[in-house]
């Protein structure tokens, strides 16, 4: 972008306003935010969907792959364990969203939980459980990786 002369500033320099540094930082809050923002989305939809299928796995629907051997409990205990991870899941959501400082500390270990239940829930619905250990994942990259720079700010 050229200014009124016409004239493009050289990288890293801070002629006008929107150049250089002072831009660089503005697109880091930003980023951070959309990151801390996209976080909590996903951690709401990872919750919402382990309160469904965690219903459903108590209630042993014919939604889930028959006769499958888990390597701790049944079916119904995890999806005891989904219902209960899922509601955690939804709280830190709203508190990551309220900016909370607990709540992107209680999103990460909820996430980091939930993916390892997800790992163990594969024999009952295997592409299900691989899809929301992905979700988790990028949970809690978004939330270590810029959380802490919105709570400095």
């Amino acid at each position: 972008m050229a200014d009124q002369q016409g004239t493009v500033p050289p990288p890293g320099t801070s002629r006008t306003s929107g150049w250089g540094e002072g831009a660089s930082h503005a697109e880091d809050e930003g980023r951070g935010q959309a990151w801390v923002t996209f976080a909590g989305i996903m951690l709401m939809i990872a919750g919402v969907l382990n309160i469904i299928y965690g219903i459903s796995a108590i209630d042993e629907a014919h939604f889930y792959v028959a006769n499958t051997q888990y390597v701790i409990g049944e079916l119904n205990t995890w999806g005891w364990f989904l219902t209960v991870i899922g509601a955690l899941q939804v709280c830190a959501a709203f508190g990551i969203w309220a900016r909370q400082g607990w709540a992107r500390w209680a999103g990460v270990a909820f996430a980091a939980i939930n993916a390892i239940i997800q790992l163990l829930y594969i024999p009952a619905y295997p592409w299900l459980s691989l899809a929301i250990f992905a979700v988790d994942l990028l949970v809690i990259y978004g939330l270590v990786a810029y959380g802490g720079k919105l709570q400095e700010a």
